[in-house]
């Protein structure tokens, strides 16, 4: 390959290798850097014959801060985590995100709004979303002919 047969580009390939092992090193240390960002908050969904479930982590947000919407197939979910007051605040250390947050759902059926059901208890939101009628499953009667 023609890679190989360049000086410059092996010399390149060293420092790439070498900038690995630093960063490497460096997020073995107390200061890490985040790798990815994930959605907030961080959700289950989950369904049987009559309900679809949700069930999120939202700690520290209290109820008066949430907003909760259903409609067709869509959940919406808004809220917002407060952030630490003091005016001499110094951080050593801050991965919990603060301020407003949306996160929509798509669920796997449609369901009934005017049911849902939501509960707060140890920083875990439950919710229970009804399933609309046509999306429950229905006994057909076999006929005989």
């Amino acid at each position: 390959m023609w890679r190989n047969t360049m000086p410059w580009w092996n010399a390149f390939e060293e420092l790439r290798r070498e900038m690995d092992r630093v960063f490497d090193n460096y997020n073995l240390g107390l200061l890490t850097r985040p790798t990815r960002r994930t959605a907030f908050p961080p959700l289950n969904v989950w369904d049987n014959a009559e309900c679809v479930f949700v069930e999120a982590e939202v700690p520290g947000v209290k109820p008066e801060d949430l907003e909760i919407s259903a409609v067709g197939n869509e959940l919406t979910l808004k809220g917002r985590r407060p952030t630490l007051d003091g005016k001499d605040l110094v951080y050593h250390r801050q991965e919990r995100g603060v301020g407003e947050f949306t996160r929509v759902v798509t669920l796997p059926c449609d369901v009934n709004a005017d049911k849902v059901e939501a509960t707060i208890k140890d920083g875990v939101l439950r919710i229970e979303l009804p399933k609309a009628a046509e999306a429950r499953p229905r006994q057909i009667a076999v006929k005989t002919a």
